[in-house]
């Protein structure tokens, strides 16, 4: 396994409704690498967006679906996702502002 880097870690932001509503509570839903763990998403976090602390991380793994194509069966990709709790103080991350 190759090291991971920071600008590496975060794949992209998750917008979904469930995801907006945690914004008011300072919750933010990120696609992360499938091989990352919550300090390297925590370290990530902190880096790219300035001003952000970062509380907790929870994380979740999702298995690809399967999918069939004629008599052909196959797999997506697996995915990672992780929501991000910022503290009190914490600036918002501002990508998530103009939604």
């Amino acid at each position: 396994m190759a090291a991971i880097q920071y600008y590496d870690v975060v794949l992209q932001p998750l917008v979904t409704e469930k995801s907006m509503a945690g914004m008011g509570e300072k919750k933010y839903t990120f696609l992360v690498h499938p091989e990352a763990n919550k300090t390297q998403i925590k370290e990530a976090i902190e880096k790219m967006f300035d001003g952000v602390k970062v509380a907790k991380v929870n994380t979740m793994n999702q298995d690809g679906k399967t999918k069939r194509r004629g008599m052909t069966f196959g797999k997506t990709a697996k995915t990672k996702k992780a929501i991000v709790q910022l503290t009190e103080d914490s600036k918002d991350i501002e990508i998530f502002s103009g939604l």
